[in-house]
C-alpha cells in the first residue's frame, strides 16, 4: 500500500485510536471512524473532512458487518483496517469478579473476532489489505491486578500469530500493535505510577513510522517493549520475585 486510500478505524474515539485517525487523515487516508457513541466521532468529523463515522457495537457483529458493506459502498475498497477497540479496568484480587473477566473478553478479544469476521472476506476476496490489531505488551506475561485485561490482549496476540500466515499466503498482512502506557481514559483509572507514559500522539507516529513495513509486530515505546519481552523470557521462578513488588 504506496498510495493512502481508504482506511477503516474502529475504536477512534479516543485515545490511540483517536490519534491515529487523525494522522492518517492529514497523510492523505480517507478514514472511517467506528465507535459505540456517535457524538465523539461527529466532532472529530468537524476537526477534519477526511473522517467519516461509522458507529457500531464491536459486540454486535452485524453491524461490524453492516458498516463494512456501507463503507465500502460509500468510501471505496477498505485497504487498511485498525481493530483497536478495547476497554480495561483494574481488577485485584479482593474484587474478582467473572463479569469483568466476560466484559473485556466480549470487547478486547471477541470484538477483534467480529471485525475479522466483516473485514477478512472483503480483503481475501482481492487478495490484498492490511490489518492491525492492537493488543497490548501487557498481553506478554500475566500481571498482577490485571488478569482480565492481560488475558483477553494474550488471546489477541495468540490470535495475530496464528493468522499471520495463512493470511499471507493469500496476500493479506494481518499484524499485532502492542502498546505500553499510553495516556488515555482507560489508563486513567490506573492508581500507579506507569512507566515510560506516553501521549497518544507519540503512540499514533509510531503506528504511523511502521504502517509501510512488513514486520508482524509493531510495539512501543521500544525499551519498555524489550524490558517486557526479556521477563516473558524468565523461569517462571525469577518472574514472580521480579514482579511481586506489584501485587
Amino acid at each position: 500500500m504506496t498510495t493512502p486510500s481508504v482506511a477503516w478505524l474502529v475504536g477512534a474515539s479516543s485515545g490511540i485510536g483517536q490519534a491515529l485517525a487523525f494522522a492518517l487523515a492529514q497523510a492523505g487516508w480517507q478514514v472511517a471512524i467506528s465507535a459505540r457513541r456517535s457524538e465523539p466521532l461527529q466532532a472529530m468529523q468537524t476537526r477534519h473532512p477526511s473522517l467519516t463515522p461509522y458507529p457500531l457495537d464491536v459486540t454486535d457483529a452485524h453491524s461490524l458487518h453492516a458498516a463494512a458493506a456501507a463503507i465500502t459502498r460509500e468510501l471505496g475498497e477498505i485497504d487498511l483496517c485498525v481493530l483497536n477497540a478495547g476497554d480495561y479496568t483494574p481488577m485485584p484480587l479482593d474484587a474478582f469478579d467473572p463479569a469483568l473477566f466476560r466484559k473485556l473478553c466480549e470487547v478486547n478479544y471477541l470484538g477483534m473476532v467480529n471485525g475479522l469476521d466483516a473485514i477478512l472476506p472483503l480483503m481475501l476476496a482481492r487478495g490484498r489489505g492490511q490489518i492491525l490489531l492492537t493488543a497490548s505488551i501487557a498481553g506478554y506475561r500475566g500481571l498482577p491486578k490485571s488478569a482480565p485485561y492481560s488475558a483477553s490482549k494474550a488471546a489477541v496476540i495468540s490470535l495475530a500469530e496464528s493468522l499471520h500466515l495463512e493470511l499471507k499466503a493469500r496476500g493479506v498482512l494481518l499484524r499485532v500493535v502492542n502498546p505500553g502506557f499510553v495516556r488515555s481514559p482507560l489508563t486513567d483509572k490506573n492508581d500507579f505510577k506507569m512507566p515510560f507514559l506516553m501521549e497518544a500522539e507519540d503512540a499514533a507516529q509510531a503506528i504511523m513510522r511502521d504502517l509501510p513495513r512488513q514486520n508482524f509486530e509493531i510495539a512501543f515505546p521500544k525499551r519498555f517493549a524489550y524490558l517486557m519481552k526479556l521477563l516473558r523470557l524468565l523461569p517462571y521462578s525469577l518472574y514472580f520475585k521480579l514482579t511481586k513488588g506489584a501485587a
